[in-house]
């Protein structure tokens, strides 16, 4: 049960900027509590979301602005990592043009122009198609946006090979039960949350994964942690794309 504890603190550690503290003694690396940890990353994104909606319920008499700013707030609450990661990637995968090493480049703490610009893209894109859910009201759609796109990074860990140290220990962490079980338990979710039709929108998630995931293979030559940030806002964007095309 400790190393359940363990593993749903260090995912909001890592993935957030609640603040979370741990023990000197508290074994981190273990098998256990990694595992745990990608279990619990869709949650992250429940929790995220829901915070975002409350956030967003205070700024309701400025429907528009109220909405921008709640969007933004939930870059904040992730700490901006995933945002981080698509810079990175589209800064890689330029420089590979060029001739470089793409790894050496996504490893570098500088960046070029054309990572800013795509990642300004990226941004405004998600603030916009965020923006325009939470003033149409659909929160609970938003809410499993957020879920289905952490689930995609757990498929994502499960089915591919990864060139980074801590995610190569999340995928040898992560059993085929916890990822069966956590497909199950956050399906269920969605399911509460809105209807079946999405988890027809969670099955084209994953095919978007390994779309996403094989172009950066291909782009790259290898897929890393940046990889995984790059999947999770592309979903993100396409998935709220998705409802508000089909929904609104």
């Amino acid at each position: 049960m400790n190393n359940l504890f363990l593993g749903l603190k260090f995912v909001f550690s890592y993935f957030s900027i609640l603040p979370v503290s741990f023990k000197k003694e508290d074994d981190l690396s273990k098998k256990e509590v990694l595992n745990y940890t990608l279990f619990f990353l869709p949650f992250v994104g429940f929790v995220l979301g829901l915070l975002t909606l409350i956030i967003y319920s205070f700024l309701d008499s400025i429907p528009f602005l109220g909405a921008i700013i709640a969007s933004c707030i939930y870059f904040v609450l992730y700490g901006f990592i995933h945002t981080e990661a698509v810079l990175d990637v589209f800064d890689a995968i330029y420089a590979k043009h060029s001739g470089k090493d793409a790894y050496k480049i996504i490893k570098e703490p500088t960046v070029g122009a054309i990572g800013v610009l795509y990642s300004l893209v990226f941004v405004i894109l998600k603030i916009s198609l965020f923006s325009y859910l939470l003033m149409n009201e659909h929160f609970l759609e938003f809410l499993s946006i957020l879920v289905i796109s952490r689930i995609s990074i757990q498929f994502s860990v499960y089915f591919f090979t990864f060139r980074s140290s801590f995610v190569s220990l999340l995928c040898d962490s992560f059993t085929q039960k916890s990822f069966l079980v956590s497909i199950v338990l956050y399906s269920l979710l969605i399911l509460f949350l809105t209807d079946f039709s999405f988890l027809l929108i969670l099955f084209f998630a994953f095919l978007f994964t390994l779309l996403i995931a094989n172009f950066l293979k291909k782009a790259l030559g290898f897929l890393n942690g940046d990889a995984l940030g790059f999947i999770l806002e592309s979903l993100e964007i396409i998935l709220a794309f998705v409802v508000s095309f089909l929904w609104l």
